[in-house]
């Protein structure tokens, strides 16, 4: 099952591979800030997460409506 963007809480999104308590917690203030992600492809917007964590992880993540 994949972890969506959108609803998951930090320590959900810290078991990301990549994805530790700092970055779950950007995950978290991005979405609280901007609003919902639109696509996972959003996920490289929030501030330290870059275009190799959104390789490693792309597969396990999800934005549902």
């Amino acid at each position: 099952q994949k972890v969506d963007l959108n609803r998951a809480e930090p320590w959900l999104l810290e078991a990301l591979p990549g994805i530790g308590e700092v970055r779950a917690q950007a995950i978290v203030d991005y979405r609280l800030n901007h609003g919902r992600f639109q696509s996972i492809n959003e996920l490289t917007n929030v501030p330290g997460i870059g275009v190799t964590t959104y390789q490693r992880i792309g597969h396990l993540i999800t934005v549902a409506d």
